[in-house]
């Protein structure tokens, strides 16, 4: 990539925002909006004949990693996961209550945590719950996460065999002190094994997750860990910036921050794995992921028909996603509801009988023309002046053209080009289109101090 970013434009724009998987954002929320509330937007959504999302959160490793953000528990006892999907099924039983049963699914998705921690007959038992629960459309996008470290190559083919298609592998970094460094300590031969695996059991996707700015990385570390990757070919490669905040993730407070990398030696690791992927053959896809160029994502990015939500960047969006187990999040109905992120919590409210739902939203009509219109900026880098926003059909340009006044001003630093219908973000803009999207966004605006999310960079 031959777009030069200075050091001085890094740190002018180098300031924590959200990834915008969801507008408004996760903190600004409320415990005011109550399982009654849930209820009542499942309710609206079984009155339509829309299809849904179906994501399931399962939160077990069997160790946590230094690094990790995400809402895990370590475990060893298999039994905790049996009274798990105890729960689950319970939390199922719910919704369907309230939903109908049979709905059609065209997004599953396992998260966690480490879903691969479940073993055969808890994967065969959650699945068969999921398929009793709901019609899994033929074409659907079905999916988990793994852990190679204790996935094994008859594991990726009972996935397969139980409807999967597409396969997330966690990587993060394959140098050695790093991986000492994080927690996490994974030899390039276990995620070879996987990844072979996958292949041969015809899984139609395989994407790896990479992490940059992690402690101890340098450019030939991370250059050696990019090219690893690029030997094993997945269509897919996920390249997250780590955000340490352990005060939020006490688990982070292993890491030594001393020894990350920030700033513009951070955003140098990123740029590094622009141009190893992109120059074999990669399109580089919204904010931080590739896909090979025949890949359906990638088509998607190039005829402007991506799509974002909680589980990241699709091409098979669905009106409502439901969200089950712990911390699980649904968007639905034109509301948010997230489940208890504490285990206890959540299972003890299952156990009363009561969705465990913590805090939500029901959005408003400028929330959900805001959200239409920085998705779109988010997957297809572009702010188009006659784009129909809900709900009713308003062109953006008419709507909010304070806000496009100050988007357009960052062609001064050459972020965007404002040509006759649109604002397009240009190469270089496209490092910090998390920072023009934070200008549609009416709650950091009106806020006072802005919430601590991950840095740009």
């Amino acid at each position: 990539m031959t777009v030069e970013i200075t050091r001085a434009t890094i740190d002018r724009y180098n300031r924590p925002g959200p990834r915008y998987t969801s507008y408004p954002t996760v903190p600004h929320w409320h415990a005011e909006f109550t399982a009654a509330d849930y209820l009542a937007a499942l309710r609206d959504v079984a009155a339509t004949a829309d299809p849904i999302s179906v994501y399931v959160h399962l939160p077990f490793c069997a160790e946590r990693c230094a690094y990790c953000g995400c809402n895990a528990t370590s475990t060893k006892r298999a039994e905790v996961v049996d009274h798990y999907l105890d729960r689950l099924e319970r939390e199922l039983a719910m919704v369907i209550s309230a939903l109908g049963s049979g709905r059609m699914v065209v997004q599953l998705h396992w998260g966690g945590g480490t879903p691969n921690f479940l073993h055969e007959a808890q994967a065969r038992r959650l699945m068969a719950m999921l398929r009793s629960a709901f019609t899994i459309a033929p074409d659907a996008e079905v999916a988990l996460e793994v852990d190679p470290r204790i996935g094994s190559r008859e594991q990726v083919f009972l996935f397969r065999e139980l409807g999967f298609n597409r396969i997330s592998f966690g990587v993060q970094d394959i140098a050695h002190d790093v991986q000492v460094a994080i927690g996490r300590i994974q030899p390039l031969s276990q995620t070879e094994t996987v990844v072979v695996a996958a292949r041969d059991a015809g899984f139609t996707s395989v994407n790896i997750d990479l992490v940059y700015g992690l402690p101890y990385q340098t450019p030939a570390s991370f250059a050696a860990t990019l090219q690893a990757m690029i030997d094993l070919r997945p269509d897919r490669v996920a390249c997250f910036s780590y955000a340490h905040l352990p005060q939020a993730r006490p688990n982070q407070k292993r890491v030594d921050a001393r020894q990350l990398p920030t700033g513009y030696e951070k955003f140098q690791l990123f740029r590094q794995a622009i141009d190893a992927f992109t120059a074999v053959g990669y399109e580089w896809i919204g904010m931080d992921h590739f896909a090979l160029a025949d890949d359906e994502l990638a088509v998607a990015a190039r005829e402007r028909r991506l799509q974002r939500n909680f589980m990241g960047y699709t091409v098979l969006p669905a009106p409502h996603q439901i969200g089950f187990g712990m911390s699980a999040i649904g968007d639905l109905a034109g509301r948010y509801a997230q489940n208890d992120a504490h285990l206890g919590h959540y299972q003890r409210a299952i156990d009363a009988g009561e969705l465990p739902i913590t805090r939500g939203m029901r959005l408003s009509d400028d929330d959900l023309m805001r959200r239409k219109a920085i998705m779109h900026l988010m997957c297809n880098l572009e702010v188009p002046f006659d784009l129909a926003l809900p709900p009713y059909g308003q062109r953006l340009g008419e709507v909010f053209p304070v806000e496009i006044e100050r988007i357009a001003a960052y062609a001064d630093d050459g972020l965007v080009e404002v040509e006759p219908r649109r604002l397009r973000v240009t190469e270089r803009g496209r490092f910090f289109v998390r920072n023009l999207a934070m200008e549609l966004d009416r709650y950091l605006q009106q806020a006072t101090e802005r919430p601590i999310f991950s840095s740009t960079v």
